[in-house]
């Protein structure tokens, strides 16, 4: 009977759910932050990708 009281009061099983939701959501906000820069980022690439071509030719 103290096994199973033990087990009901244990939460480190919610916490690493709560911990494993946040991680979901910090994922998910940055593929959105990634998504809506996607155009910038990837001209800012290409600038940086020609420039270190032109400087090792």
């Amino acid at each position: 009977m103290n096994l199973v009281r033990r087990l009901i009061s244990d939460e480190s099983g919610a916490t690493a759910i709560e911990y494993g939701l946040i991680a979901a959501l910090v994922a998910v906000a940055i593929i959105a932050a990634l998504t809506a820069l996607g155009s910038s980022l990837d001209t800012l690439f290409t600038n940086v990708s020609n420039t270190v071509s032109n400087a090792t030719s």
